[in-house]
C-alpha cells in the first residue's frame, strides 16, 4: 500500500482503512502539527507518534485499538487502599504544562515507547497545550503535601471530543500516582455520561487496569457517533470523591 503524504494548507486525512498493517496503524505523514489539525485527526479516530521535531509527523490508527471503559477500571484491593489513605490531593486542570513536562520525563528516562506513544517533543508539548487553552485538552493532578505546600507526584492528559477521552499519557514519581490519577478520572467521567477512555496501543500497564482491544472498524463507528454529542469544553474541575468511597473492583470474568 503507498503511503498517504499530507499537504500543509489544510487538515485533511486519509480513510483509516487505508493505514498499513506493517508498522500497524500508520495512515499518513506530513501536515502540521497544531490544535486545528489534532482537533481533526481526533475527530477521525487518528493521533501523532513520532520521535522528534525535525522528523516528518506521522498520523496513526492501529487495528485492533486499545479502549477503558471508565466504569470498568480495575482497581485492586492495594490501589484502593492507596485511594483511600495514600494522601493525594487529585485535581484536574490545574497543571497542565507541569504534567506534559512530567509526561515527557518519563517518558525520556525510560527510553522506551511504554505507554503507546514515544517521547513528547517540545512541537508535540506546544500543540497540545495550545490545545488545552482552548478548552479541549485536560489534565488530572495528584499532589502529596511538603513543608510548603503541594508536590506535584503524577497525572495524565488528553482530548476530549464528545463522549470520549483520548488519553495521551501518563506519569508517576511515586507508587501508583498515574493509576490514581486515572481512577479520578474514570469515576468523574461516569458522572459526566461518557462512553469509553481511547488508550490508543496496550501495554501491560493498561491491560492490568481493565483496558481492552477492539476492532478498528467497531471504534471508528463509535467515533462517528461521537462526532454528533456535545463537547464539555474545559476548564474541567473533579467533583471531588470522598476517601473512603474507594473499594476494590472485581474483574470481569
Amino acid at each position: 500500500m503507498v503511503m498517504n503524504l499530507l499537504s500543509r494548507s489544510q487538515p485533511d486525512f486519509p480513510p483509516v482503512e487505508r493505514a498499513l498493517t506493517d508498522p500497524n496503524g500508520l495512515l499518513a505523514v506530513g501536515g502540521t502539527l497544531d490544535a486545528e489539525w489534532l482537533t481533526m485527526a481526533y475527530r477521525r479516530g487518528i493521533f501523532p507518534w513520532f520521535d522528534d521535531d525535525r522528523s516528518p509527523i506521522l498520523w496513526w490508527c492501529p487495528d485492533p485499538r486499545t479502549v477503558l471503559m471508565p466504569d470498568r477500571i480495575r482497581i485492586t484491593r492495594s490501589l484502593a487502599k492507596r485511594l483511600r489513605n495514600g494522601g493525594f490531593t487529585v485535581t484536574m486542570d490545574r497543571a497542565f504544562p507541569d504534567v506534559i513536562g512530567g509526561c515527557a520525563d518519563e517518558r525520556s528516562r525510560r527510553g522506551d515507547h511504554a505507554g503507546g506513544g514515544t517521547w513528547i517533543t517540545p512541537g508535540m508539548a506546544g500543540a497540545y497545550t495550545d490545545l488545552h487553552e482552548r478548552g479541549l485538552a485536560h489534565s488530572v493532578e495528584v499532589w502529596l503535601p511538603e513543608a510548603h505546600g503541594l508536590r506535584l507526584v503524577g497525572g495524565l492528559y488528553g482530548v476530549s471530543l464528545g463522549r470520549m477521552f483520548f488519553g495521551e499519557s501518563m506519569f508517576s514519581r511515586v507508587p501508583d500516582a498515574s493509576k490514581v490519577a486515572l481512577c479520578h478520572l474514570g469515576r468523574q467521567l461516569v458522572a459526566w455520561d461518557f462512553w469509553l477512555i481511547d488508550c490508543q496501543i496496550a501495554n501491560p500497564h493498561l491491560t492490568s487496569l481493565g483496558a481492552v482491544d477492539v476492532p478498528r472498524a467497531e471504534f471508528i463507528e463509535l467515533v462517528e457517533r461521537n462526532a454528533h454529542q456535545p463537547t464539555r469544553q474545559g476548564p474541567w474541575v473533579l467533583d471531588g470523591f470522598p476517601p473512603e468511597s474507594w473499594q476494590r473492583s472485581e474483574p470481569d470474568r
